[in-house]
């Protein structure tokens, strides 16, 4: 039987322990996150607890085997898109068990329109700058979908607010098709409160989001000298300032605004659930 465990398929990443790795590697397609182990998920008729879920040469339906598991069935489970780590089944592994919750997360790939994937107007507690979706209705985006119980989704809250807002996104306007055709009626997103990065002053294009963190922060190093001096010259030095020291972080964050780099993104907040709030 192979070996389904994270460290043995290499998706044990964990970003917010190793900022350069960000958003580290994501699902390869359809599958079951349970500890561990990675479990292979197969779309089926009837909805997402019918499922298929091999487990060596066997297969159950994904609802019998998160009952084996003593976890919440499909339909008790949120829709959350993930744009960046949090499709890396390493990173959810440990934002969930360091806080005492199972580590048992149904994973889909899902194409979503209306929506693009761009950079984060912050900088994060470890150090990293973290991908956020933008509105654009010519877009569709590749994702994931993570599907979530109760309290999961507010664990995931905590790591995520105040600098991201969760917005419930209905499909009319923002369709989420998942493999096998079936579309849903809505989903959630983590969004950016500040909005998104262009490196085009006044009003440009949103840049885009791109999985290899160093080139990302090199060339944001490049386009500010005051960045450079506050966080340079390399990555390496930026993850390492910017990770052990929060007032390095909101006047990189700062630099950002008055470099005229801003995007504010309006469009999810008139979807926002208020998560996080009172």
């Amino acid at each position: 039987m192979p070996d389904r465990t994270l460290e043995a398929l290499g998706l044990a990443t964990v970003p917010l322990l190793e900022p350069l790795t960000y958003p580290g590697p994501p699902v390869p397609g359809p599958t079951l996150l349970a500890g561990d182990r990675l479990l292979p998920l197969r779309p089926a008729p009837g909805g997402l607890g019918r499922w298929r879920v091999a487990q060596g040469r066997a297969e159950t339906e994904l609802d019998e085997a998160l009952a084996a598991l003593g976890q919440a069935p499909a339909a008790e489970r949120f829709a959350v898109l993930a744009l960046g780590s949090n499709a890396a089944p390493g990173q959810v592994r440990h934002k969930l068990t360091r806080l005492g919750l199972p580590a048992v997360v149904p994973v889909t790939p899902a194409a979503v329109g209306g929506l693009g994937v761009g950079v984060s107007a912050h900088i994060s507690r470890p150090g990293y700058v973290a991908a956020a979706p933008y509105a654009d209705e010519a877009a569709e985006a590749r994702l994931w979908v993570t599907w979530l119980d109760d309290g999961q989704l507010r664990a995931v809250d905590g790591t995520e607010l105040p600098n991201y807002g969760r917005a419930l996104l209905p499909a009319a306007r923002f369709p989420v098709r998942l493999p096998g055709g079936e579309r849903l009626p809505f989903a959630y997103v983590y969004y950016n409160a500040r909005g998104v990065l262009s490196l085009s002053p006044a009003g440009g294009r949103p840049l885009p989001h791109t999985p290899d963190q160093p080139a990302l922060l090199a060339r944001l190093l490049a386009a500010s000298p005051r960045l450079h001096d506050l966080l340079g010259p390399t990555p390496r030095d930026w993850v390492a300032r910017a990770g052990a020291d929060a007032a390095a972080r909101e006047a990189g964050t700062r630099i950002f605004r008055e470099e005229g780099w801003l995007l504010p993104e309006r469009a999810f907040a008139a979807y926002d659930t208020g998560a996080g709030t009172g």
